[in-house]
């Protein structure tokens, strides 16, 4: 059985991520290939339940992400994870422990994902009527080296995508 692979998509909420992850999910299936998607919301609501938003129950919810991502990849599975997992060293050293890792920085400023914002979340923790919210009361440290690296402010979900494919394993078909 070939080995899976792992394409883990940080960033800010509202940046995204999981547009990305779950367009691309759709693409890998209609393809025929055996993927998963692990969203970081549903990932906590069931997996991660009952952990808070201290720095070490975020480090714990993503090692959770990351057990299950490799569980899924090493039997084939193309795993998409979305995920804000905010701290650089655990994302570190979660992606270092799986296999065929790519770490994919979905990037859009602060302005631009609150803007996005349907909920006014990000507006109520510059208020400060939400704690830590991160990238406003909690820290987000963006990767220093992703493998990929996608400004959503300035690139369509179509522009991310042509990125994505060859990373996820689906080869574009050349006209002739």
């Amino acid at each position: 059985m070939a080995q899976g692979r792992v394409l883990w998509f940080t960033g800010l909420s509202g940046a995204g991520k999981s547009t990305l992850a779950s367009a691309l999910y759709q693409e890998l299936v209609s393809a025929g290939i055996s993927a998963e998607l692990l969203d970081g919301d549903a990932v906590r609501e069931n997996l991660s339940k009952g952990l808070g938003f201290s720095k070490a129950d975020r480090d714990m919810n993503v090692r959770r992400i990351g057990f299950v991502a490799g569980l899924l990849a090493r039997h084939g599975v193309t795993v998409l994870v979305s995920a804000i997992s905010p701290y650089n060293d655990t994302r570190r050293e979660v992606l270092a422990s799986l296999p065929n890792a790519t770490e994919i920085f979905v990037d859009a400023p602060l302005s631009t994902v609150t803007e996005r914002d349907v909920k006014g979340l990000y507006l109520k923790a510059i208020a400060g009527e939400i704690a830590h919210f991160t990238g406003v009361s909690d820290p987000y440290e963006a990767p220093t080296q992703p493998d990929l690296h996608l400004k959503t402010d300035l690139l369509s979900v179509d522009a991310c995508l042509e990125q994505l494919r060859p990373l996820a394993g689906l080869h574009q078909e050349v006209p002739a």
